[in-house]
């Protein structure tokens, strides 16, 4: 196994939000600035370095008919550390910011579908490696939407002011339906360009989505 091709999967080939367009709730609730996007980013990271490590442990000794709500309680005790942590160490600011969506990690698809498709059926190292992709393509991810969103609202980046002469703030990118129109931008920007280079080399091209092949958590009402 190609422990750099997994890990870089997560950044570009497998991108959670880019090209598999999971996590939504995220991506488009608390990236109205970049500290907050890479906040939910980071703690998200640490829920699956962490899950994906212990269910590479039991995978082996976890019942079939029993590993969903296993991996499930896996998961919650992750997000409970990070949110006990982030209560305690992180600026309330943020805390308060990112709110409800550090306990909604546990049913955030990325976590659970990165533990059923692929540290089940990993070993230790090799799913380590795929959290930290995906965890670091999450990351760069909402910190880049969260980044232009503040940069557009308010002429700002890590609260740190970039245009002096930005008075008055864009509303718009302050709220969900900016999230909306700059993820839809962002999107439309990436496929262009990959079907752009697809016509250059001769070959076919169809539309990302989420299939199979990243997840099959589909089946599971078969096994």
């Amino acid at each position: 196994m190609n422990l750099f091709k997994e890990f870089s999967k997560g950044i570009f080939k497998e991108n959670p939000t880019f090209v598999l367009l999971l996590g939504m709730c995220p991506t488009l609730a608390v990236t109205n600035n970049a500290i907050n996007g890479c906040s939910m980013g980071l703690a998200t990271l640490f829920v699956l370095a962490g899950s994906n490590v212990v269910i590479s442990l039991i995978r082996n000794v976890v019942p079939k008919k029993v590993r969903i709500p296993c991996y499930i309680v896996v998961i919650a005790t992750f997000v409970t550390v990070v949110d006990l942590l982030m209560q305690a160490y992180a600026p309330s600011a943020i805390y308060e910011a990112l709110g409800i969506f550090i306990p909604l990690i546990v049913v955030n698809c990325i976590v659970l579908g990165r533990a059923e498709a692929f540290a089940s059926k990993n070993g230790i190292l090799a799913s380590l490696i795929d959290a930290l992709g995906m965890g670091l393509g999450f990351t760069l991810s909402l910190t880049l939407i969260g980044g232009l969103r503040e940069l557009l609202a308010t002429g700002s980046l890590f609260q740190i002011k970039l245009i002096e002469g930005w008075k008055y703030s864009f509303m718009l990118m302050n709220q969900a339906p900016g999230a909306f129109i700059l993820l839809g931008i962002l999107l439309g920007i990436i496929n262009w360009n990959k079907l752009r280079k697809a016509k250059k080399d001769g070959r076919d091209w169809t539309p990302p989505g989420l299939d199979c092949s990243q997840c099959n958590l589909c089946d599971l009402g078969k096994r």
